[in-house]
């Protein structure tokens, strides 16, 4: 039993090694999008997804899919449509059959290989802001001044009428 239990352990971890390195989790988690509580619903979602595992038999690669992004959109309100949950749904289902399989050696092998990665996290920054104020000063007033001479040389020109029946709508300068 205490194998069983050791060797479940190590299934849990690979599908967390999973899921933590997937950047649209990476980026959910980091940008709140599943509250205050994005964490623990990322660790949650780990649980949740090898009891799926655990409880279907026979899973296809379209229904972990299925069931990730159903997952994805219920707790971090996100729609995954970046290509990347079949890649997700193959790593998944590698891990699994490693692990059904008996092949602790190569789940342990895969699982260090993912955490890896995990150092190698993206990080996304904004672009420095110029300190240089006078360029936006003189951008804003550029803008006042056109919206003001605009504002001013107004002269109200009827529409006129064509033979036709199509009112001809000139150009104010």
């Amino acid at each position: 039993m205490a194998a069983s239990t050791a060797s479940r352990e190590l299934f849990t971890e690979g599908v967390r090694a999973v899921l933590h390195t997937w950047p649209v989790l990476q980026i959910a988690v980091d940008n709140g999008f599943g509250g205050v509580y994005g964490q623990q619903k990322a660790d949650w979602m780990v649980d949740v997804v090898q009891q799926y595992f655990h409880d279907n038999a026979d899973l296809q690669q379209y229904e972990v899919e299925d069931f990730i992004a159903q997952l994805m959109d219920q707790e971090f309100d996100t729609v995954v449509d970046d290509g990347s949950l079949p890649q997700v749904s193959i790593s998944l289902l590698q891990v699994f059959s490693q692990w059904q399989q008996g092949a602790l050696q190569q789940l342990q092998h895969t699982i260090s290989s993912l955490t890896q990665k995990t150092s190698q996290r993206a990080k996304v920054t904004a672009p420095p802001t110029q300190s240089d104020d006078s360029d936006s000063n003189d951008e804003t007033q550029a803008m006042d001044c056109e919206s003001s001479s605009s504002s001013v040389s107004r002269a109200d020109a009827p529409p006129q009428d064509e033979e036709d029946g199509w009112t001809v709508v000139r150009k104010r300068k």
